[in-house]
């Protein structure tokens, strides 16, 4: 019984963690690229009473006898499937379809960091960046006098002047891809920084790999789903709920153990 207690105590704190995690993404359903994240569980270490062997007249045990301690949370997963694509009707979204990331210059980081969140804005210098004014990588600066702003599928951003019917280049946006997603470490604004784990950056080029394009005028929203995680969030209340009852069950019988009698 007081490994009841104890087991049952895992148990709620891991499904506290579950919760905390629902929570996460549910209040990210229209956060622009959002990516859910899933918490994974592993169980903990044995306590072997009895292995599994073979005795003196060569009778194999079909089984052993072992206690299990609980439950531990392992890891937090990161889904980058695709989230829908939202129609905006602003020259300046751009959304990616397939697996790569935008490259953002942020001040104070010597590597760029990545983002989904391709809802970009023009500041007063000219310059493409994001919401909170950090500059996306691959774009020059765009005249003033800009009209007919256009990013191709290719990323290629073009624009023409009052003065001029030939369109001007501003460079290209640049994409990049990983071959562990998962592994990159979130930093909040909808930005990613990358690790050892994630592996390394490779460039994307336009040319040599069609899986990725980028649709103007769109955006892509979270690919969190409410109904999966409204149902995820009963499952995992009423798991914290039986493993509050196994507690008082365990109180209960612990109690009738301390009210023996010779």
């Amino acid at each position: 019984m007081f490994y009841a207690l104890h087991t049952a105590s895992l148990g709620m704190q891991a499904q506290q963690m579950n919760i905390d995690n629902i929570a996460h993404n549910l209040s990210n359903v229209n956060t622009t690229g959002f990516k859910k994240n899933r918490v994974e569980f592993q169980d903990l270490l044995y306590d072997m009473i009895r292995q599994p062997v073979t005795d003196e007249n060569g009778q194999a045990a079909p089984t052993g006898l072992y206690l299990g301690l609980g439950v531990r949370t392992a890891a937090t997963q990161t889904m980058f499937n695709a989230g829908s694509l939202t129609s905006t009707n602003n020259p300046y979204d751009v959304a990616i379809v397939g697996d790569g990331f935008f490259k953002i210059e942020v001040p104070g980081q010597e590597e760029p960091l990545y983002t989904k969140d391709g809802s970009f804005k023009v500041d007063s210098a000219g310059t493409l960046v994001t919401t909170d004014g950090y500059r996306v990588i691959g774009v020059d600066e765009i005249a003033e006098n800009a009209t007919d702003f256009t990013i191709a599928s290719d990323g290629t951003v073009t624009y023409k002047t009052p003065d001029s019917d030939d369109p001007v280049e501003a460079g290209r946006i640049e994409l990049a891809r990983f071959i562990n997603p998962a592994g990159l470490e979130h930093v909040g604004r909808n930005l990613y920084r990358l690790t050892a784990a994630s592996g390394e950056a490779t460039d994307w080029d336009p040319e040599a790999d069609g899986s990725i394009s980028l649709e103007q005028n769109y955006l892509e929203a979270s690919n969190v789903q409410v109904v999966d995680e409204m149902v995820n969030m009963i499952l995992a209340q009423r798991a914290y709920e039986t493993n509050s009852k196994i507690i008082q069950t365990s109180d209960e019988m612990l109690g009738i153990v301390n009210g023996l009698r010779r």
